[in-house]
């Protein structure tokens, strides 16, 4: 039997709200338990399953020495994806998908790796002995770098999975990860094409509260 202390919780962060049922997409019909007012509203139970699938799934994926890659660009995800991906080790992108993070990985490390240099040589004094303005330019390099790259720091090689929040938000990232063979766990609102995306977790991906429980519900399997 379900436990019907998840449903509350996810009732609580107001999971069960979905968008108009004229933004729905055909792949989240089945999810949908009724509307109330002009939103979906979703059953979580068929949600909390769901979660527990893509949470076992997760866990499986990273169980060797693999890791996973947060995307949450979107306003409302960014603090949270950046602040649950550092409590963890993992990478995360959230401010703005940098096209080719996943397909044109090579490149992307190399600024990552100009990023940790930079910041090496400031911290061991190297740049003491340059002028006032030489350091401002290598601080606005740095700035500009960790603005970009700063959350792929840890990112060594190509993550095993990728943890989304709303695919239709971060379709790039999704789009790449399609490409390349990388599984997809994605928090989906209704009008989301889920038809790709290998775990789906059917539930509002637009409310802090909610974005927060099921991205700490993810996190809370990553050793």
């Amino acid at each position: 039997m379900m436990d019907e202390s998840k449903i509350k919780e996810m009732f609580e962060v107001g999971a069960h709200y979905g968008y108009s049922k004229s933004r729905r997409h055909p792949s989240m019909k089945e999810f949908i338990f009724g509307q109330k007012g002009r939103h979906d509203i979703f059953n979580l139970e068929l949600t909390a399953e769901k979660l527990e699938e893509a949470r076992r799934a997760l866990a499986e994926y990273t169980a060797v020495d693999g890791s996973a890659l947060f995307l949450g660009n979107k306003n409302e995800a960014r603090d949270v994806v950046r602040s649950v991906a550092e409590s963890k080790g993992q990478p995360y992108s959230c401010g703005r998908y940098i096209g080719g993070t996943l397909t044109n990985f090579k490149e992307i490390r190399k600024r990552v790796d100009k990023l940790e240099q930079l910041i090496a040589d400031k911290e061991s004094g190297k740049f003491d002995k340059f002028t006032k303005l030489e350091r401002l330019m290598i601080d606005r390099e740095i700035e500009d770098l960790e603005q970009k790259f700063g959350g792929l720091i840890n990112m060594k090689k190509l993550p095993v999975v990728i943890v989304v929040v709303d695919p239709e938000f971060e379709s790039m990232g999704v789009k790449e990860a399609l490409q390349l063979g990388i599984p997809i766990i994605a928090l989906a609102n209704s009008d989301c094409d889920i038809s790709k995306i290998n775990h789906p977790i059917p539930a509002n991906d637009t409310t802090r509260k909610s974005i927060e429980y099921f991205v700490q519900k993810l996190a809370e399997v990553l050793k």
